[in-house]
């Protein structure tokens, strides 16, 4: 009896053990957050084979489109959208890197993702309105179609104790900050410290704290602050307002720092139809629908302003 119970005793530990483990698995917050397409095998692996940013049929697209990575989450309600007005356009591809990611890879023709090179020209380019000004040459018709403002994402508690913009001076602050070298949100990010507290603020964030390695420069995507933060990496990430809006929709222990307008900007969010578009009528139909009620319905979901 004794050792029966023993036994048991073990056996309740080790399910103790490993229902800690998975409370405390490293890739519970991981992306993908979209839905990802059925297929006959489903072969995403978290932390080795997980490629967020590359949705939908890679394979002669019907359409394609790149979206300036931080509206990711509003694809698919998009696509379900778009493809119920329009059913005879089943295969359609779609990037959500950064804006200057997307426009080199229009520039050049060309993208490399680990073993992966894609070569589509994209029917439609979405990006914030400089991106868009500098690279008019390229399309045939553009749409202003949504905005958004900035915010400062916490862990869940705020830990940290932050209140705003002025805080993140703070040497035991650590940031994780979009990088103004491919990301727009980032020079409009420096524009807000400059708002708040000058050149000094800015410096500070963005050169005295980079070499101190508390401000971390995202390497890839601003995708990278929220989990910084989920995974308590980061006290506090500047971000987009729909990024805390989505990750509180879904369920993510964060909580929104506001920032008052007086220091706030507000992005444009223009699409672009490209001159040599490889699917004319599809982009047309597609920059129509993004302007439409029911898109701009979609983009308030997730926070983004849509007048």
């Amino acid at each position: 009896m004794m050792r029966i119970v023993k036994i048991f005793g073990l056996a309740v530990a080790g399910m103790t053990v490993f229902s800690n483990a998975n409370a405390q698995d490293p890739h519970r917050f991981d992306p993908p957050w979209n839905t990802p397409p059925q297929s006959a095998v489903m072969f995403t692996v978290p932390g080795i084979n997980n490629v967020p940013d590359l949705y939908g049929d890679i394979v002669d697209p019907q359409l394609t489109v790149f979206f300036a990575g931080n509206q990711f989450m509003c694809v698919d309600d998009l696509l379900a959208g778009f493809r119920k007005k329009h059913p005879q356009i089943e295969r359609i591809f779609v990037e959500t890197l950064p804006p200057g990611i997307l426009a080199r890879q229009i520039e050049g023709g060309s993208l490399t993702l680990g073993n992966l090179r894609i070569t589509h020209t994209p029917d439609v380019y979405t990006a914030g309105k400089t991106r868009i000004a500098s690279m008019q040459r390229y399309f045939s018709r553009t749409e202003v179609y949504a905005y958004n403002k900035l915010s400062l994402m916490v862990p869940k508690g705020n830990p940290a104790g932050v209140r705003g913009l002025e805080d993140l001076a703070g040497g035991t602050v650590r940031i994780s900050m979009p990088n103004p070298a491919w990301e727009g949100i980032g020079r409009q990010i420096e524009i807000a410290y400059e708002k708040r507290g000058g050149a000094q603020l800015r410096q500070a964030v963005m050169e005295a704290k980079v070499k101190d390695g508390s401000t971390y420069l995202t390497r890839i995507h601003h995708r990278e602050s929220p989990l910084r933060i989920l995974h308590l990496q980061s006290d506090v990430a500047p971000v987009w307002t729909s990024e805390v809006v989505y990750q509180k929709l879904i369920g993510h222990p964060v909580e929104e720092i506001k920032i008052p307008e007086a220091y706030n900007i507000r992005s444009t969010y223009i699409a672009g139809q490209l001159k040599n578009a490889p699917h004319p009528e599809a982009a047309k139909l597609f920059m129509d629908y993004i302007v439409s009620d029911e898109a701009k319905g979609i983009y308030a979901k997730y926070g983004f302003e849509v007048e």
